[in-house]
C-alpha cells in the first residue's frame, strides 16, 4: 500500500542517458569504485597500436631497452595521470570542462578541446586503419575503394551505436572486452614463442647492432605520447570516481597494464613472431600473400607487415583466434576513443558558441573527423604524431595540476562564475609546449615532454601570482549553463552569491 502512495522517480529518458552528464558535474550517487574504472583506462590501451609501439621500439633499441623505457613511461604516466585525474574527480567534470575552471577559462578551454580532439580522434583513426588492413588480410581482399567504404562504413556505424548510450554501456563493454583481449593477447604471445622455437632468453637479448642515447630518447618520447593521452582519457572517467583512492587505482593500474604490460608484450611478440611470419611468407602456398606485401626481400616484407598491419601477425600466429584478438582488442578502445572525443567536441562547441551541443551529434562528428584522418594517412606519421602528442598532453596536464595543487592549494573551485580567458594558463601552455616542440624537432633535446612538464607549470604559477592574477584582461561569465540543470541548485545559488560578493 505504501509503495502505491509513494511517488515514483521518473526514469531518465533515452536522450538523457545519451547525454551522460556531458557538461554537468557527476552526482555523488553515480560515482563508482576505482577497480570498475580501471577497465576503461586499461581497455583504451590494450590495442594493436600499443603493440606496434612496443614492436617498433624493439627494432630500434632492442627488447631489454624497450621494456626499460616502458617502465619509465608507465611511472611518468601513473604520476601525471593520478594528479590530473584527481582534479577531474574533485570537479566531477570531464578533463576539458575541468580546464575551464583550472587553467584556461571558459572560452580558453576550447584550446584544450582542440588538443584533446586531435589526440583521441587521431587514435580513433589509427585503430580504424589497423582494423581495416587486418580484416583485408583475414578475408584475402585487396585494398580498394569499395572495400574501404564497406569496412570503414561498418566500423564507423558500430562505434556510433555503441557510444551513444553513455557511460554505463561503455563501462560494461570495456570490462568484458578488456578481459577477453588480455587473455587472447597472452595466448597469441604464447603461440609466437611456441611456433618460433626461440627461447625467452634469446628474444630478450635481441637488439640492433648500434644503440645510442638518441635512439633510446626517441623511443621514450614515442611511448610518452600514449602515457600523456592516457592521463587525459583517465581524467574523463575520473569524474565518476568516488574518492582519490579510486583515482589512484584507475590511473596507476591503467599505466601498469597499458604502458608497461602491453608495450612489453608487443616487443616480445614481434621479436618472436618475426620468425613465424617470415616462414609463412616463404611457404610456396602463400606466394600470393607474399607478393601483396611491399618489399623486395622477405625481411622487408616482414617489416612492412610489422609496421602497417599488426593484425596480420595475430592472424598468422593464431588464425581465427588471432582475428578475434584483433577485434576484441579494438572494439572497447574505439568505443572509449569515440566517447572521450565526443566529450572534447561538446566542450569545444559550448566554449566557443555558448550553446550546449547534442552529444549524439558530437559522436557522429568525432567519427567523421576520424575518417578524414584515415584519408590523411595518419599511420604514416605515427612516431611524429606520438612525439607531439606527448608534449601537448603533458603540457595540459601540468597546467591543470599546477592550478589545483599550487595556485588553489587543493581548494574546491567556484563553478558559478569563471574567467572567459585565463591568460596565464593560455600563455604558459603555448610557450611551454611550443618551446618543447622546437627543442625536439631541432634535435637540441629530444625529450620535449620533460621540458614542458617543468616550463608550463613554472610559467603559469609565476604569471598567476605576479602580472596576470585571476580576472586580468578578461571578464567573468557563467561557468556553464549546464551547471544550473543539476538537482539541488541551492549550492549553486549560494556559491554564485559568494563569488559575486567577492
Amino acid at each position: 500500500m505504501t509503495s502505491e502512495l509513494t511517488p515514483k522517480t521518473p526514469s531518465p529518458s533515452l536522450r538523457q542517458k545519451m547525454e551522460d552528464n556531458v557538461l554537468n558535474p557527476v552526482a555523488e550517487n553515480l560515482r563508482v569504485g576505482g577497480w570498475s574504472l580501471l577497465s576503461n583506462t586499461a581497455g583504451v590501451g590494450t590495442t594493436l597500436a600499443m603493440l606496434i609501439i612496443g614492436g617498433t621500439a624493439s627494432y630500434i633499441v632492442g627488447v631489454q631497452w624497450t621494456i626499460a623505457m616502458a617502465a619509465v613511461s608507465a611511472i611518468f604516466g601513473a604520476l601525471v595521470g593520478t594528479f590530473t585525474a584527481r582534479v577531474s574527480q574533485s570537479t566531477g567534470m570531464s578533463s576539458t570542462v575541468t580546464m575551464r575552471f583550472h587553467g584556461l577559462g571558459a572560452t580558453g578551454s576550447a584550446l584544450a578541446s582542440l588538443i584533446f580532439a586531435f589526440m583521441i580522434l587521431g587514435f580513433l583513426a589509427l585503430e580504424n586503419v589497423l582494423l581495416y588492413y587486418g580484416t583485408l588480410f583475414m578475408l584475402g581482399w585487396s585494398p580498394n575503394l569499395g572495400n574501404a567504404v564497406l569496412i570503414y562504413g561498418v566500423l564507423t556505424l558500430l562505434w556510433i551505436l555503441l557510444t551513444m548510450f553513455g557511460m554505463k554501456v561503455v563501462q560494461k563493454t570495456s570490462f568484458v572486452l578488456t578481459i577477453i583481449a588480455g587473455a587472447l593477447m597472452l595466448w597469441v604471445g604464447f603461440l609466437a614463442f611456441q611456433q618460433s622455437d626461440l627461447s625467452v632468453e634469446s628474444v630478450l637479448s635481441a637488439q640492433p647492432s648500434a644503440i645510442g642515447p638518441v635512439q633510446i630518447m626517441v623511443v621514450l618520447s614515442s611511448m610518452i605520447g600514449m602515457a600523456g593521452a592516457l592521463s587525459l582519457v583517465g581524467a574523463d572517467f575520473a569524474r565518476y570516481a568516488k574518492s582519490p583512492k579510486d583515482v589512484r587505482i584507475m590511473a596507476i593500474g591503467g599505466n601498469i597494464i597499458v604502458n608497461f604490460g602491453v608495450v612489453s608484450l608487443g616487443a616480445l611478440l614481434y621479436q618472436a613472431g618475426d620468425t613465424v611470419v617470415a616462414r609463412f611468407l616463404t611457404d610456396p602456398g602463400n606466394s600470393d600473400v607474399a607478393k601483396a606485401q611491399l618489399g623486395g626481400s622477405i625481411f622487408e616484407k616482414v617489416q612492412y607487415l610489422a609496421h602497417s598491419n599488426p593484425g596480420a601477425y595475430f592472424i598468422i600466429l593464431g588464425g581465427i583466434v588471432g582475428f578475434l584478438v584483433m577485434y576484441a582488442a579494438q572494439i572497447k578502445a574505439q568505443v572509449i576513443n569515440t566517447y572521450s572525443g565526443s566529450l572534447a567536441l561538446s566542450n569545444l562547441f559550448d566554449a566557443v558558441l555558448r550553446r550546449k551541443p547534442n552529444r549524439i551529434l558530437m559522436v557522429v562528428l568525432a567519427n567523421v573527423i576520424a575518417l578524414v584522418s584515415v584519408w590523411a594517412n595518419i599511420l604514416g606519421v605515427l612516431l611524429q604524431f606520438l612525439g607531439l602528442l606527448g608534449i601537448l598532453t603533458f603540457s595540459l596536464a601540468a597546467l591543470v595540476i599546477a592550478d589545483f595543487y599550487i595556485v588553489r592549494k587543493r581548494q574546491a573551485v567556484h563553478t558559478a562564475l569563471v574567467e572567459r580567458f585565463n591568460w596565464s594558463g593560455l600563455i604558459a601552455l603555448i610557450v611551454g609546449s611550443g618551446t618543447s616542440y622546437l627543442l625536439t624537432i631541432t634535435g637540441i633535446f629530444p625529450l620535449g615532454f620533460l621540458v614542458t612538464l617543468v616550463l608550463t607549470p613554472l610559467l603559469y604559477v609565476v604569471l598567476r601570482r605576479t602580472i596576470l592574477p585571476e580576472g586580468s584582461g578578461t571578464d567573468f561569465i557563467e561557468g556553464t549553463a549546464a551547471l544550473k540543470e543539476i538537482e539541488g541548485t541551492a549550492d549553486f545559488e549560494d556559491q554564485n552569491e559568494e563569488v559575486t560578493a567577492h
